[in-house]
Order: C-alpha cells, then sequence, then structure tokens
C-alpha cells in the first residue's frame, strides 16, 4: 500500500516541480483523507491516495493554456494527465478509470456516488479552509 502512496508522491513532485504550494497542498489533503478514511469502512486504498495525491493536477495545464484554473478547469484537464501519470507506474486501468472520475468530479455536484469523492471532498474542504485562515 505505500508503494503505491511512495510512487504517486513522486509523480506529483516530478510534475509540479518547484511549484511547493500544491505538492503541500495535495500533501496535505492527502493526511486529512487519511484520517477520514481511520473512520470509514469500506474505501479503496489505493484509489483515494492517487486522488487526494493528484485532485490538482490539472491546474499546470489550465494555468499554462487559460492563463488561469478554477475548479471547472481543474476538472476538465486534470483526467487525461492523471490518467498518463498512472500508466507510468502500472497502476491498474479500472482504478485509473475511478480515480480520473473523481479529479473530474471533485469540484462539482457529484455525479458519482463513490465514497473515495466525498471523503476527497471533504478533506480538500478542510485544507482549503485551513489555507484561507
Amino acid at each position: 500500500m505505500d508503494y503505491c502512496k511512495g510512487r504517486i508522491t513522486k509523480l506529483l513532485v516530478d510534475y509540479f516541480g518547484n511549484d511547493f504550494r500544491r505538492i503541500t497542498h495535495a500533501l496535505d489533503v492527502l493526511k486529512h483523507s487519511e484520517k477520514i478514511m481511520e473512520s470509514t469502512e469500506i474505501y479503496d486504498y489505493d484509489i483515494m491516495i492517487a486522488s487526494a495525491l493528484l485532485h490538482d493536477i490539472g491546474i499546470k495545464k489550465s494555468e499554462a493554456v487559460l492563463g488561469h484554473n478554477n475548479g471547472k478547469t481543474q476538472e476538465e484537464y486534470g483526467p487525461p494527465i492523471a490518467e498518463e501519470l498512472l500508466k507510468k507506474i502500472n497502476f491498474p486501468p479500472e482504478k485509473i478509470t475511478r480515480v480520473c472520475e473523481i479529479i473530474g468530479n471533485h469540484h462539482s455536484r457529484s455525479r458519482f456516488d463513490y465514497i473515495e469523492l466525498k471523503i476527497l471532498k471533504e478533506a480538500d474542504r478542510i485544507v482549503n479552509d485551513l489555507e484561507s485562515g
């Protein structure tokens, strides 16, 4: 399990490079996701870790292409990037699909009833609230 976390964390860090703000945000979301998972019985660990670490992966491309990012653009640009990154580490294809659906829906009204999406949204909300003071 931690092998998955280490490899995906490396993907995140390599992708964002010196953008420590984005890396720290993702790690904080992972930390809060793990706290929430402690009181949750049924979830897929690998999907949860990948979703937490890569949920904002679309920000970089959105800012490069559009000059800005928001929830909608993160949901648009994130899934293809996450898919490409996860394929590099031979992440299971059926889990890649779920991670991409979660990333593509983490700022919108839920189109999917995935426990991992609910956990991610709550952890991201907590971290965003902490970051905004």
